[in-house]
């Protein structure tokens, strides 16, 4: 882990060795047991690491399920570069479709998202998370700005959220199929939109 300073000037690691560790028992045991059954105690039981130890480093589960998001191995993202704006975001929304329905990704977060609306706690850190995502996948939006498929002041993070969201709600709300055309044609409607034209 990489060092910082604390408050008395002396350097310190950002977070405890075993951080892998932790954070794969964290999310463990969200697949296992959902928001409610998550503990710090049982985190501390399944990673090997003293409860206190986890509690100095992060205060609360919400904390700690935050950190293991964002920190986890498991739901790296590598940003798309097909050398189109359509591509990038096909492959951008095949991703997150196929973490809201393929085991072990979904069974980490579809219960993290679900409980971030009941845990203004845990929102804070889904927050957090989504914008470590975002900055990650800028220069997607970048490159396509260059490439004169997006004008200089368009929104990524509206594009994100409103394909994303078709996601989110056709597959976790409505529990729909998602049809082998559902990612190409979102995209297309989210670029070019659904009417005619003139």
């Amino acid at each position: 882990m990489s060092e910082e300073r604390g408050q008395d000037g002396t350097r310190r690691s950002s977070g405890p060795r075993k951080a892998q560790e932790i954070f794969d028992a964290t999310l463990d045991l969200l697949a296992a047991k959902g928001y409610e059954g998550l503990t710090v105690e049982g985190v501390a039981q399944r990673s090997g690491v003293n409860k206190t130890t986890l509690y100095r480093w992060w205060p609360s589960k919400g904390a700690l399920l935050g950190a293991a998001l964002t920190g986890t191995r498991r739901l790296s993202l590598e940003p798309p570069d097909t050398g189109s704006l359509q591509g990038d975001l096909e492959s951008l929304l095949q991703t997150v479709v196929t973490l809201l329905t393929v085991p072990p990704g979904s069974d980490i977060a579809v219960p993290a998202l679900g409980a971030a609306t009941q845990s203004p706690e845990l929102a804070v850190h889904v927050r957090e998370f989504f914008a470590d995502r975002l900055a990650r996948e800028q220069p997607l939006f970048e490159r396509a700005t260059a490439r004169g498929e997006l004008p200089s002041d368009a929104d990524p993070m509206l594009l994100v959220d409103l394909l994303a969201g078709a996601a989110w709600l056709r597959v976790v709300l409505r529990q729909l199929p998602v049809e082998e055309d559902f990612v190409s044609r979102a995209v297309r409607t989210v670029l070019k939109g659904a009417t005619t034209g003139s």
